[in-house]
This record gives C-alpha cells, structure tokens and sequence, in this order.
C-alpha cells in the first residue's frame, strides 16, 4: 500500500501528472520538459526528485544531458500508465505534440 500511496500522492500534483504523460513520448531532459511545462528549472528538478522517490522515473546520463524516463520495468507504474494514456485533456493533447517536436539541441 506504502508504494500505491507514492506513487497517487506524486501523480495528485497537475505538472507532475504532464511530465508523466509527457515521458510516454520519449525520454526528456529538463530543459525539454521545462520548455513544455514553462516553469524555473529548480520546479522541474522538484518535480522529477518526487516522481524519482515515488519510482516513477528513472534517469539515465547521455553526453552531456540527463534523460528522465518512465521507471516501465516496475509492474505497478506500468499499471498507472495504462490508465493514464486514457486522460483526454486538450493540455495533455498539446504537451503531448510539444514533447514530439521537443529539441534539445535548441533549448539547452
């Protein structure tokens, strides 16, 4: 239960809940996700250190960037995200088609 309790409790915040969603595009640095969220750089950190704790995400080191993915080997995540990918929701829509087209070649 400790580890649904995380999980809910991370997902109860409405960005976190876009950069989940987001994260179901592909793998994002925070200068990507920042773009699309439009929040400081130190909120996006916040955010991913919580999805991080609650196992949410993962991260791993490419070059000089971060990438921050979906943690989809843990069995209980994944049954989130099914539920997640249903979220009809004209912001999520749109965060959705910004993370396509993110670049981090131009943002970071």
């Amino acid at each position: 239960m400790k580890n649904y309790l995380k999980i809910f409790k991370a997902l109860g915040d409405r960005s976190r809940l876009r950069i989940v969603i987001m994260l179901l595009v592909k793998p994002m640095c925070v200068c990507e996700i920042r773009e699309i969220i439009g929040t400081s750089m130190s909120t996006v950190s916040n955010h991913l250190r919580i999805l991080k704790e609650a196992d949410l995400i993962n991260f791993q080191k490419e070059e000089k960037y971060i990438n921050y993915e979906l943690n989809i080997t843990n069995n209980l995540v994944q049954e989130v995200l099914n539920i997640l990918k249903d979220i009809d929701d004209k912001i999520i829509t749109d965060d959705h088609q910004k993370a396509v087209k993110a670049d981090r070649s131009n943002l970071c």
